[in-house]
């Protein structure tokens, strides 16, 4: 799976279109008509008559139609990337490697090929030299039999990579605060499972750059289906209006209702009041929390404490907690608002005097999560203004493909076999590279 378990994924954990990965159905165009030139070469018997303008010897007897290359796969998202998707990609080499042979029966080829590819995981480097770059994928064998693959292998590792390239930044930006994944409505539901194991690897690699562990909190059980997890969250606004805005409630209902494993945390804006229903739901909370704790009842304890308010204001909206000239939407003055809020919220129930440290606790004891439009730049600016936060849910923004944050992968053919000798042969500009993270693959185990 990556190089925090030194396992891969195989293929049968992706639900991969093979036939249509076959057929070229996924790939450009213009690797299909090579596909079909070198075939149709192939069957010619056809042998080199061009000019040979690199006087390479022994060029007349190479058969152009079965020839051999070596591919290199590389990106160039500066000054680091945190690749995945790698797995993905050897699983389509494994499955859809081929060709079909003139009764239209499958041919595969997969065992002819010789590949090296690193762990997802890895971290990859690059300054801005495009002769300079970290290999993530070298592939050596026909190339008729997985040209039509470029397209769909370059896509799932740009996509895995941004991802998880993304989340990591967030993760440096929070300095080790939860981050919650919150992209599933953003995208197609075909790519929860790989963006979910995206933004998993991104975890495991800030625990074993930092120290900090983090668990993985996906929004759906899609997401988490590759690293074996499930889905966690709470309630929407729907679920509040279903109580006619009546939050704490609502939390009430929800509290009686959801196993003890899920956490209690109240989306706390549905009346732009964020102060108000927080403090509502903790009064509403904590004559229950109260009992649970004077019958030393451990679940009455758990089903009772309100773990967290999430504040998801519109940017469009002041909450009535601001003054007038305050930022609207969630903002570091409103977080420093509903905290002092949240702690001093007891004060006011006339708490007998032997639980008022039970009942302090309690309020403290509840979280503050930020959602609604955060991305790299806000994470920044909340955790440098010091505002206390204790978790952040990112959607869209773990998403983000612009000049900064896209991981570009390439695929090269730097060199190809002639009379048995390989040979560099690469476009200008670029050459063969290496990487010492680079494993040689058995195809068989991912099969």
């Amino acid at each position: 799976m990556s190089i925090f378990d030194r396992k891969r994924l195989r293929a049968k954990d992706f639900s991969l279109p093979v036939e249509a990965l076959r057929r070229g159905y996924y790939a450009d165009r213009y690797f299909a008509n090579s596909r079909t030139m070198l075939s149709a070469l192939a069957s010619e018997g056809y042998r080199y008559r061009g000019a040979n303008p690199h006087d390479i010897a022994g060029a007349e007897k190479l058969n152009v139609g079965e020839i051999e290359v070596e591919a290199q796969i590389f990106n160039r998202r500066s000054p680091t990337a945190l690749i995945a998707g790698v797995d993905h990609a050897l699983a389509q080499l494994r499955c859809a490697t081929g060709y079909y042979d003139e009764d239209e029966n499958w041919v595969e080829t997969w065992r002819d090929l010789e590949v090296d590819a690193v762990q997802d995981g890895v971290l990859t480097a690059y300054d801005g030299d495009p002769q300079q770059v970290s290999t993530v994928i070298e592939i050596r064998g026909s190339y008729r039999d997985f040209a039509v693959l470029e397209t769909s292998i370059l896509g799932v590792l740009s996509r895995a990579s941004r991802i998880a390239t993304n989340v990591y930044e967030v993760l440096q930006a929070a300095a080790g605060k939860a981050v919650l994944f919150f992209p599933a409505r953003f995208d197609l539901p075909e790519t929860q499972a790989i963006d979910g194991y995206a933004y998993w690897l991104a975890l495991r690699r800030f625990h074993r750059d930092t120290g900090i562990e983090l668990s993985p909190l996906a929004s759906t059980d899609a997401q988490a289906s590759l690293w074996r997890g499930a889905g966690v969250g709470t309630i929407p606004h729907a679920m509040i209006a279903c109580f006619l805005a009546d939050s704490a409630e609502t939390m009430v209902q929800f509290a009686r209702q959801i196993p003890l494993d899920t956490p209690r945390i109240l989306l706390a804006d549905f009346n732009n009041d964020v102060v108000a229903d927080s403090r509502a739901t903790l009064a509403a909370f904590w004559p229950h929390y109260a009992a649970a704790y004077q019958a030393s009842d451990s679940d009455g304890l758990a089903r009772w404490r309100l773990n967290g308010v999430r504040l998801d204001t519109s940017a469009n909206l002041r909450d009535r907690s601001l003054p007038t000239e305050a930022e609207k939407g969630v903002s570091p003055q409103l977080v420093f608002t509903v905290r002092e809020a949240l702690n001093t919220a007891w004060e006011s129930w006339g708490v007998p005097r032997e639980l008022e440290t039970v009942a302090r606790d309690f309020c403290r004891g509840a979280q503050i999560v930020v959602s609604g439009g955060f991305n790299l730049e806000r994470v920044a600016r909340f955790e440098r203004e010091g505002a206390p936060v204790d978790s952040y849910g990112i959607g869209s923004a773990f998403l983000r493909n612009d000049r900064h944050s896209n991981v570009d992968f390439t695929m090269d053919i730097v060199r190809v076999k002639v009379d048995g000798r390989w040979v560099d042969m690469h476009k200008v500009g670029r050459r063969a590279c290496d990487n010492t993270d680079l494993e040689r693959v058995d195809l068989g185990e991912i099969g």
